[in-house]
């Protein structure tokens, strides 16, 4: 596909000289042109030469706006009024996607959002500039047909309120907790069963977490759906061990809840950013929930980590199997392979897959997938790259094919010096990060030529973004 940029939405760069001489104050207000997007979907536009960030307006649009923070560098402010709007403003379906974060791109048409994530690798390589990076072919991003309910798992801190029982989410740059009985973006089942929990919570009079007093029981409350089994894993994140009246709470879920098939308890004590702590039981019921990737069926214990877009995840999949081409000779190496999803999906197509993991628990579940599927050419090792490529290379195991799907900070230096230094033909780098991986290409590209990368919707409505990259070896 030609490469051709009807819109721009360019990341900021603070790389902007910054006059010294503005004097603004918080509180302030002035109009406003919005020039592009940032990478976190937030307006951007100049105020004397300075940069300016906005959430919630659009590129060409004219906004009212108040200072909220000063800095050296840039200014945050919010919108009071907007005086020109943009042809690709909609209304947002959820009341309070100004409010709270996940939202962030829901007052922008659908079209619009594709264009802004397959324009914001664009600019992610003309930052770093890896070789041949005018060249690569950049694939117009894959959306969805219904870009709403596919959130396959609600985690909703809980909170007593003024006497109010609120559970949703934090207002951007707040602690202030907004009960929310609606999130569009949600699969309808996590947010039957999340919203029955609230009022069970209420009805049991079960201890809340109390954040002030560091007292309390129930913190968080976690609930996941299998899209293709209907089944749902139900967690308490409580701020002590015990769990007063959860035997009557079970009793009731079991009654007026029958899609929970297992009821979790995991233990994450006082004041602290993290959701989850590290002891998890089981109160009651299944130890997993099983989902399905194209015809493949994976165990999901509470902390095993899924893509939250069933729908997409199998797009993911289907795109990275044909960028792959894998020949029933191939060795495959499944970096970053957590329960085994990707190299189980593939295991069909190659010779043998060989996985690598550092959570052990995860290498568990992933020799349990393979297990379920009848997958005898797959195995799953505790280590890093540093450890087991050389280790696989001694006992005459050397790789023809790898993919990699690291979390967001990219590629471990360990693991790109292993690929450069080990050089298999075939390379799929899926991505969740376009800065990460931008910056990965940069010593990528001296070995490896990008032969396109493929933006992919996972998350509609808001600025994250996905997409897969195909490399070959150079010859």
């Amino acid at each position: 596909m030609e490469n051709k940029k009807k819109k721009s939405y360019r990341p900021y760069s603070h790389n902007r000289s910054t006059p010294k001489d503005v004097l603004v104050k918080v509180g302030q207000k002035f109009p406003l042109t919005i020039k592009r997007l940032g990478i976190n979907g937030e307006g951007i536009g100049y105020y004397k030469k300075k940069i300016v960030f906005v959430p919630g307006v659009l590129p060409n649009e004219v906004a009212v706006v108040k200072v909220t923070e000063v800095s050296p560098k840039f200014l945050s402010a919010k919108v009071m009024s907007i005086r020109e709007k943009s042809p690709d403003r909609v209304t947002p379906l959820d009341e309070h996607a100004n409010i709270v974060g996940g939202f962030e791109l829901e007052h922008m048409t659908y079209a619009a959002q594709l264009a802004f994530k397959k324009d914001v690798i664009a600019q992610a390589l003309e930052k770093f500039q890896p070789r041949d990076w005018q060249s690569i072919n950049l694939r117009d991003t894959i959306g969805m047909q219904h870009p709403y309910e596919y959130r396959n798992k609600a985690q909703f801190p809980v909170r007593k309120i003024q006497g109010e029982l609120k559970m949703g989410m934090y207002a951007r740059g707040s602690h202030e907790l907004i009960d929310l009985p609606v999130v569009h973006t949600q699969d309808p089942l996590t947010m039957t069963v999340m919203r029955k929990v609230r009022d069970l919570l209420e009805k049991q009079s079960i201890s809340i977490y109390n954040e002030e007093k560091n007292k309390g029981t129930v913190k968080t409350v976690v609930a996941r759906a299998s899209q293709t089994s209907g089944q749902v894993q139900l967690t308490f994140v409580t701020n002590t061990d015990g769990f007063p009246g959860d035997s009557e709470l079970i009793q009731v879920i079991q009654k007026e809840l029958p899609q929970v098939v297992g009821i979790f308890q995991n233990y994450n004590p006082g004041r602290t950013s993290l959701v989850w702590g590290d002891e998890t039981i089981k109160l009651w019921g299944q130890d997993y929930i099983e989902e399905t990737i194209l015809g493949k069926t994976f165990q999901l214990s509470p902390r095993a980590f899924m893509q939250l877009n069933h729908t997409q995840m199998t797009v993911a999949y289907e795109t990275a199997i044909t960028a792959l081409d894998l020949k029933h000779a191939d060795r495959l190496v499944d970096a970053y392979a957590g329960v085994g999803t990707i190299g189980i999906t593939l295991a069909d197509k190659a010779g043998e897959v060989r996985g690598m993991e550092v959570i052990p628990e995860a290498v568990d579940d992933a020799m349990i997938n393979a297990q379920i599927n009848g997958i005898d050419n797959a195995t799953y090792e505790v280590g890093t790259a540093e450890q087991l490529l050389p280790q696989w290379q001694k006992e005459g195991w050397i790789a023809d094919a790898l993919v990699v799907d690291p979390p967001r900070p990219g590629l471990e230096p360990a693991l790109k010096k292993e690929i450069l230094r080990t050089k298999p033909e075939k390379f799929v780098y899926m991505s969740c990060n376009p800065s990460t991986l931008a910056r990965d290409l940069v010593e990528l590209s001296k070995v490896y030529r990008v032969d396109y990368i493929q933006s992919i919707d996972m998350f509609p409505q808001t600025p994250r973004w996905e997409g897969i990259a195909k490399l070959t070896r150079r010859k």
